[in-house]
């Protein structure tokens, strides 16, 4: 992190259920953590990993490696390493993912998401968008579904990025709109500014550390932790998955792990 971004995190952990926690390695004394920005094509995921990225001390960083087509959506991923601090000793090693918002490419962002830690769900606050957030949503609950992890049991906070535009829909409305839960962390942003961007990426790490106990008690590589009670769903029950398009088959990314 850059030296004026204080990163403190304190976290109570919960009690109940069980997840694969975090990929843990004693000989290094390391935990990483995998976090996975999702949203609407535009929305402003590519931006909030930017941002971290021109702001985060260089020797605390790795390579932004950013795909991109001619009309600049992301058109696979970008993978950011990055370490954070200690966490009971253990260093912590962010992996920040964002997926690409075309629908078509629905493989490619399953591919994203394996063996994800955290999700940062970014909404677009216009009000034109408010179909594709629903889309997005949908689609996340039926990727993680598709891969055994429980959607409403996932870490999760969710961003409200581009309040900076005017006419951007009041996040109350969002959040009745979107049926965000309670319980869910909220931040509101203009990524393209910066504002916000440090504070959601402070609130999924902390979501996920929740979940996590003493690390130098576990095994080594991925093994089963605590997580919270479900929480009730974005998606409405009984909602329909959406249906995508067969993508062309995506090449295999030999980036860091």
């Amino acid at each position: 992190m850059s030296s004026d971004v204080a990163f403190t995190v304190s976290v109570t952990r919960p009690t109940r259920y069980t997840r694969r926690v975090p990929l843990v390695s004693h000989g290094r004394r390391e935990l990483q953590l995998k976090l996975v920005y999702y949203g609407p094509g535009l929305g402003g995921k590519t931006t909030n990993l930017s941002h971290i990225h021109g702001h985060s001390r260089a020797d605390h960083r790795g390579k932004l490696i950013s795909l991109m087509t001619e009309a600049e959506r992301t058109l696979f991923f970008d993978l950011l390493p990055m370490e954070l601090g200690l966490f009971r000793d253990y260093r912590v090693r962010l992996h920040l993912c964002t997926v690409p918002g075309q629908i078509a490419l629905d493989t490619t962002r399953q591919l994203v998401l394996r063996n994800v830690d955290g999700i940062v769900f970014v909404v677009d606050s216009q009000r034109e968008r408010m179909e594709a957030n629903h889309e997005s949503i949908r689609n996340l609950w039926e990727n993680l579904r598709l891969q055994g992890d429980d959607p409403d049991r996932m870490p999760m906070v969710v961003q409200y990025n581009k309040r900076d535009l005017p006419g951007a829909t009041p996040v109350a409305d969002l959040r009745r709109e979107l049926s965000i839960p309670d319980g869910i962390p909220e931040f509101e942003a203009s990524a393209v500014d910066g504002v916000g961007v440090f504070e959601t990426l402070k609130g999924i790490t902390r979501e996920c550390l929740k979940l996590i106990p003493d690390p130098s008690r576990l095994p080594e590589g991925r093994t089963d932790s605590i997580i919270p009670d479900k929480r009730p769903s974005m998606l409405p029950e009984g909602g329909a998955a959406v249906r995508v398009p067969t993508a062309p088959k995506v090449p295999e990314f030999s980036g860091p792990t």
